[in-house]
């Protein structure tokens, strides 16, 4: 025997709307930890020159979405909106250039409240060196968890120390950069 419940809205005792059907399928769910929110994508749109052996933020200047208007695109920052504490998980990629193959080193690190909470460091002449028209790209990726509170934010910095002092340049576009993030649910 098949039984069969026919509803549009799941409410709590209080009358809050805790699910939520369309009549096409398409369920909203509603402060029921079923929602990796807030979250965001964003990407660099133009190539960023990178002073030498300088920490620089990240231009991470273009939102692909951004659930809760929590990304601050002239700022470069993701902040927690009030009430939305918890675990998050940010991811971080891009590419360097050149056009050298001189020993350079590159970093990339995340940073909570300005301080660094992930690192990574990547040299030339490695597994990440990719040549083509005579220009040298070094790819890398990062990410970390972490625990935030209201009005904590997370930024990306970069750093490209070229010894011979050439241009670096931090590559913009859809394909080459990503800064995202979003509150885990469930931990």
């Amino acid at each position: 025997m098949t039984s069969i419940i026919k509803v549009n809205t799941i409410q709590d005792a209080g009358g809050n709307a805790l699910l939520t059907s369309n009549g096409s399928g398409t369920i909203t769910t509603n402060n029921i930890g079923g929602q990796n929110t807030p979250a965001f994508s964003t990407y660099i749109n133009a190539n960023q020159t990178l002073t030498d052996n300088t920490d620089t933020k990240a231009n991470y200047d273009t939102e692909a979405y951004d659930t809760d208007s929590a990304y601050d695109v002239s700022n470069k920052r993701f902040t927690v909106p009030s009430g939305e504490g918890g675990k998050y998980f940010f991811y971080a990629r891009g590419r360097f250039y050149n056009n050298s193959d001189h020993t350079s080193q590159f970093v990339i690190a995340i940073r909570k409240n300005n301080s660094e909470i992930a690192k990574r460091y990547i040299y030339s002449g490695g597994t990440t060196t990719k040549i083509f028209n005579s220009v040298y790209y070094y790819s890398y990726d990062i990410s970390c968890n972490v625990v935030l509170s209201a009005s904590d934010y997370i930024e990306v910095f970069v750093k490209a120390d070229d010894v011979s002092g050439n241009t670096v340049e931090y590559q913009g576009g859809t394909v080459h950069s990503e800064f995202s993030g979003y509150k885990l649910i469930g931990v």
